[in-house]
């Protein structure tokens, strides 16, 4: 198994891990929106009988629609909460990873921006551990930089690669929100199957 395979693997189990607790405390707090929203229905009913026929249709609908408004608002809401929390898990253990495991995943981004060169700059953290081929490998995967001696304290986690004007921010946070509609709905789908 190559070291970007591990890395998948151990983001992969560490992602389904939360995935699997985020997913129990989303089911329990569903049940208790829905059960809560079903209580309420009741109650509606209840008071929606003691009028007259005519009313009481007409307020059982508005209520019920009210309701059912509410409970959809209350479950996307939920729902939106858990997706917020995995992602930040994600990017926890992205920004966890043991220094080979970090490093592989920093060529991995590199790969994705195809033929470039320029300076490459680090946080402080990651410049202090940088592997002695960094730049080599970086130039494997296409990136042809040179490393910058002076961190960039912007950066919390990744890279940035400057040449000129043209700036490619790699750092995780800035990935993610690049393919957050994609991220969310792999999520959304792990966590909420039916």
């Amino acid at each position: 198994m190559s070291s970007g395979e591990k890395i998948l693997s151990t983001i992969r189990k560490d992602s389904e891990e939360a995935i699997t607790e985020i997913q129990v405390e989303s089911k329990e707090k569903c049940a208790k929106i829905i059960a809560k929203g079903q209580k309420k229905a009741l109650e509606i009913r209840e008071n929606a009988e003691k009028t007259k026929a005519e009313q009481s249709l007409k307020l059982q609908k508005a209520y019920q629609s009210r309701i059912e408004l509410e409970k959809r608002n209350a479950i996307l809401k939920t729902k939106r909460n858990e997706i917020e929390k995995a992602v930040a898990y994600v990017l926890a253990a992205m920004d966890r990873l043991e220094d080979e495991a970090y490093f592989e995943l920093l060529y991995r981004l590199a790969g994705t921006l195809g033929q470039r060169k320029g300076i490459v700059y680090l946080n402080e953290r990651d410049l202090k551990r940088v592997p002695a081929d960094f730049e080599q490998r970086l130039a494997g995967k296409g990136v042809r930089a040179t490393l910058s001696k002076t961190p960039d304290s912007s950066l919390k986690n990744g890279f940035l690669l400057k040449n000129g004007d043209i700036e490619d921010n790699m750092s995780f946070g800035s990935v993610m929100a690049e393919k957050r509609e994609a991220v969310e709905d792999l999520i959304n789908r792990e966590l909420f199957k039916r």
